[in-house]
């Protein structure tokens, strides 16, 4: 059971991508074309008989149809655009017709052709392509038959109408759910594929609301989780058109989550708005349930949005429900039932990212705690030794020994030492709550990378870091790692003294760009092995950029 009567409808034009299994598709039908084509040019050249009423232009038609045919056939094996574009079922459209003036109009049984447009049509584009292509044959089909024979056979004429049409309709109807049942797949296959725990949850959330919210059409999609332990309740939204920023999760009051909390558990929800005053009814599940029509309206209006469908989200640690807010009398009780999917599939990996991020985190505060006592065991209380060693022996120098002042900057040297390595191990000690928050842990990092250069090769790198670039602390590690091979192959392979280092984020991509400055010689073509693996591994790319004095630049792209 579900509101207003619900129908189906997707007005966004479904566009499938040109990969390998569309060419493949594309082949298998313009290789069926010109086995049509070929057909009806060897059954006029076997048997003319065949065609009674054609006149004398039929010949070089059929011919200039086998010579389209071969032409398409071609463009597909190109992989030209052409071949996979609306215009090729239009056109059969247009020889089909010209077939049927040709050979005898509607007592011609090469209208019997038109249904391969509309099955290619309709199984390539869907209903309403499917559906525009059987009424257009369909009208060409009687129109041509009305002008051409005076003497029109009407019950004959509206037979074959009448079979054309409905057979189309039905072709139509068919080549919808195909296509849909791809696009769902597609879908499917991409929330899994987004899960990448390098990005963390909030990245992996993100893409997974945005692609469901693309897939509906909609207007925005909400997610709502209430923690199971401490109550605790987070809400995401992601809105159409809005940047492709990571979505992170707001804590909102237990009051204001009520209304979107109140659903029943494992029901799946349709709801529009009702044109006229009427109660509304819920979709379809494993609980009845039929509240008041007020309640419907409360949550369109806290969606900000004339209809919607939910889901429920059951994880271990939490429980909400996913909501898609569309146009009015779109959702359906199939687009419920398919939202449903999406959560069985992408959610339980995403709660196992956020496993295995919480773990990695707590691994790595065990080990800089360690590292911590190390430095302090190791590194530490030698140097202290040392300092005592020094000043033991500068007190047994006299006034007038020349190696005072020495012993005195060694001594000076070894406690700046011992001040440094606490320091360097109270950053490992503390953990991500007790970071100052007030500079990017990246922007340490990368200082202390570049003093390092400096004081080993004598290169200076300018460092250009944006302060909002928002990656998490396994990101900033594999960032930190690419910079790093990237300095040292400035160090190793170039005689450079200068160079710069720039981060930014900006359209959901983070933008990296290692710089020198050449010594006016001209730079061989290179692909910088490392690093392009690395961030291939990330799902970005790596561009390089030479000039004439040598002057080299390496753009690294990664979504984020």
């Amino acid at each position: 059971m579900f509101a207003n009567g619900w129908e189906t409808h997707d007005d966004a034009p479904i566009q499938l991508t040109a990969d390998g299994a569309d060419w493949a598709g594309a082949r298998m039908v313009n290789c069926m074309r010109l086995l049509l084509a070929m057909s009806a040019l060897l059954t006029l050249v076997t048997d003319p008989r065949s065609f009674p009423d054609s006149g004398e232009m039929v010949w070089p038609l059929f011919a200039a149809y086998v010579a389209h045919s071969v032409w398409v056939r071609v463009l597909t094996l190109l992989q030209r655009p052409l071949a996979q574009s609306k215009w090729m079922h239009w056109l059969d459209v247009a020889w089909y017709t010209a077939f049927v003036v040709l050979t005898g109009d509607s007592r011609s049984l090469l209208f019997l052709f038109f249904f391969f447009a509309i099955l290619s049509s309709s199984f390539r584009w869907g209903f309403e392509e499917g559906a525009r292509v059987t009424v257009a044959a369909t009208a060409l089909f009687i129109a041509t038959a009305c002008l051409v024979d005076a003497n029109v056979d009407w019950p004959r004429l509206l037979l074959r109408s009448s079979f054309l049409l409905a057979l189309g309709y039905i072709s139509a109807h068919w080549g919808e759910s195909k296509v849909a049942l791809n696009r769902q797949l597609v879908l499917l296959r991409d929330v899994s594929q987004l899960s990448n725990p390098r990005f963390g949850v909030d990245h992996t959330m993100t893409r997974v609301l945005d692609k469901t919210r693309a897939f509906f059409s909609a207007k925005s999609c909400v997610l709502i989780l209430r923690d199971k332990e401490t109550g605790v309740c987070r809400v995401r939204s992601i809105q159409a058109g809005r940047s492709k920023q990571s979505v992170h999760a707001e804590a909102i009051s237990a009051r204001t989550a009520e209304p979107l909390l109140a659903l029943p558990a494992h029901q799946l929800v349709t709801y529009s708005r009702p044109r006229w005053p009427h109660w509304f009814r819920w979709s379809e599940s494993r609980v009845s349930y039929q509240p008041a029509t007020d309640v419907g309206e409360r949550l369109t209006d806290f969606l900000d949005g004339d209809a919607f469908i939910c889901a429920p989200v059951s994880l271990r640690r939490s429980e909400g429900r996913l909501y898609v807010v569309t146009d009015p009398h779109t959702g359906s009780k199939a687009d419920a039932r398919f939202l449903s999917h999406i959560v069985a599939q992408a959610f339980p990996v995403i709660e196992n990212i956020e496993l295995v991020d919480r773990m990695a985190s707590e691994a790595a505060s065990q080990e800089r705690q360690k590292i911590a006592l190390d430095i302090h065991d190791r590194a530490v209380q030698p140097y202290i030794g040392l300092t005592l060693g020094l000043s033991a022996v500068r007190n047994k120098a006299g006034p007038t020994n020349p190696l005072r002042d020495d012993l005195d900057k060694l001594s000076a040297m070894a406690r700046q030492a011992i001040d440094d390595l606490r320091h360097y191990a109270g950053t490992f000690r503390r953990n991500k709550g007790q970071r100052n928050t007030q500079e990017p842990l990246y922007t340490a990092a990368l200082q202390q990378q570049t003093a390092q250069v400096k004081a080993l090769y004598g290169v200076d790198i300018a460092v250009d870091a944006a302060p909002n670039l928002q990656i998490n602390d396994r990101m900033t590690a594999e960032v930190l790692q690419i910079v790093r091979e990237g300095l040292s192959n400035i160090c190793r392979h170039t005689l450079a003294q200068f160079g710069a280092l720039r981060l930014q984020r900006s359209a959901g991509w983070l933008h990296i760009q290692i710089e020198n400055v050449g010594a006016s010689a001209p730079v061989p073509a290179f692909s910088p092995r490392s690093i392009t693996e690395r961030v291939a591994s990330l799902g970005g790319r790596v561009r390089v950029h030479s000039e004439a004095d040598g002057f080299t630049s390496v753009h690294i792209q990664i979504p984020v």
